[in-house]
């Protein structure tokens, strides 16, 4: 029997070009597949209705260590190089599997939460065997889109971020692959959280690039950020080792060279920005306009919620208003009017969708109302006062609306949130997300008393 869910009447934005927005439309799913997106549908289906509603797509954000939600908040005045020592050196050895569970299911039922339908989970806590079968595990307890990436241990930043040795352990990734990831067509879908030259020794960067073609899997790296990888022209390094290719997303970039960006993109690579994060700790301003002069279509991130918020409303904002910023400047002082690549509401939000998804490999899935794609949709309540009146229907989303507005949330077909509620248990996995902090603080305080 078919499953069929209509949303009905709402202010339709679809992303898709084709289609385009429809001020009053409907959207048909039928087991977990958009079939019909026009403005009036007849189906025997159970009806949601979107009157006052704008229908969307739902968020992508393309690196979040969602590890570290049981932490969250802890770094609050945190760089980029404080975070290396109070987070990845004291609290990241402490975190057992019961932790990264505790933190994955916490942290993936905030995505939802927040509209976010599909997560790129860079999973840099492998500590043991078992840390990552436990955050594999969260992440399929709560229905969302995922593309876990996995990561090195973090058991000493001497060790796995200083011109580190240490490989990520193949015959552990070969297993997660073929346990969980036989097929490439679920939900859950695997990359490799790579670190990169600069952290490692080229024999370890080789092997990992090596390891994550072996296995067809998509390699993600954070790169030219910071004062540290800032100064290790890592792409060009890869480029030198023969690296390069279109499987791999390249993370914060806010220090690439010239030369860099061209090699980048005739690669074919990928790019994810984690605005708030970038100003805020001091990896740089976000290249979003530079991605975009240079053909590539930039995707945003959260990165840590140990510094900054969970949700894309933010990401969308410090990009907005962090590159018009510095442009406007650049552009005030040589006497220029502004570029028309000059970011604009209507490109935020289909960097937080459509490009979302082409960055996390899944745009035949995903990121637009698009009928063959499954049914990832958000529906957000634009009667309240923070968004009505509404005149622009982009500017409503990426400018006026924040998470009490995310009324409904579909994922693979599958109703998540339902009239502004999870429909989770959030009461359990707020008490183990808080139990797994009381137990890394009482850790982390034993290690310092020892």
């Amino acid at each position: 029997m078919t499953d069929r869910i209509l949303l009905r009447a709402g202010h339709v934005v679809s992303m898709d070009p084709d289609i385009g927005d429809l001020p009053r439309g409907d959207v048909l799913v039928e087991d977990g597949t958009i079939t019909a997106v026009r403005p009036e549908i007849s189906a025997d289906a159970e009806v949601l209705d979107m009157t006052g509603r704008i229908v969307m797509p739902g968020f992508v954000d393309t690196h979040r260590h969602t590890w570290e939600a049981s932490i969250r908040g802890v770094a609050p005045d945190a760089t980029l190089d404080d975070y290396f020592v109070d987070i990845l050196d004291t609290f990241a050895p402490l975190y057992t599997p019961e932790d990264v569970y505790a933190a994955n299911l916490a942290g993936a039922l905030e995505c939802l939460n927040a509209g976010i339908t599909t997560l790129v989970d860079w999973s840099h806590i492998n500590n043991t065997p078992e840390h990552p079968d436990a955050a594999i595990q969260a992440l399929a307890e709560t229905g969302i889109r995922a593309q876990y990436a996995y990561g090195s241990a973090n058991t000493s930043l001497a060790d796995y971020w200083f011109e580190s040795k240490i490989a990520i352990p193949g015959d552990d990734v070969r297993r997660i692959r073929g346990r969980y990831f036989s097929s490439d067509d679920g939900l859950l879908t695997m990359g490799l959280a790579t670190r990169g030259p600069g952290f490692c020794v080229n024999d370890v960067v080789t092997s990992e690039w090596a390891l994550a073609r072996e296995l067809g899997i998509p390699i993600t790296v954070h790169v030219a950020m910071g004062r540290l990888a800032g100064r290790f022209g890592m792409v060009k390094q890869l480029n030198d080792l023969g690296l390069l290719g279109p499987d791999t997303t390249y993370i914060h970039c806010c220090y690439l060279h010239e030369d860099e960006w061209r090699m980048l993109a005739d690669s074919g690579g990928t790019v994810s920005i984690a605005p708030q994060v970038e100003t805020q700790m001091g990896h740089g301003w976000p290249p979003v306009m530079q991605a975009v002069e240079h053909g590539l279509r930039p995707s945003l991130s959260i990165d840590v919620v140990t510094t900054v918020p969970g949700d894309m409303f933010t990401q969308i904002r410090a990009a907005f208003g962090a590159e018009r910023a510095r442009v406007n400047a650049d552009c005030w002082q040589a006497n220029m009017p502004v570029p028309e690549t000059m970011l604009t509401a209507r490109r935020m939000l289909e960097m937080a969708t459509l490009n979302g998804a082409h960055v996390a490999g899944l745009e035949h899935r995903t990121g637009s109302l698009t009928p063959g794609k499954r049914a990832d949709v958000v529906a957000l309540d634009a009667t309240a006062l923070n968004m009505a009146p509404v005149h622009d229907v982009a500017a409503a989303v990426t400018l006026c609306a924040d998470v009490s507005n995310v009324e409904t949330v579909l994922v693979d077909g599958v109703i998540r949130k339902r009239e502004g509620k999870l429909t989770a248990d959030v009461a359990r996995a707020r008490r183990l997300v808080e139990e797994s902090r009381d137990r890394l603080l009482a850790a982390k305080e034993a290690k310092t008393t020892a």
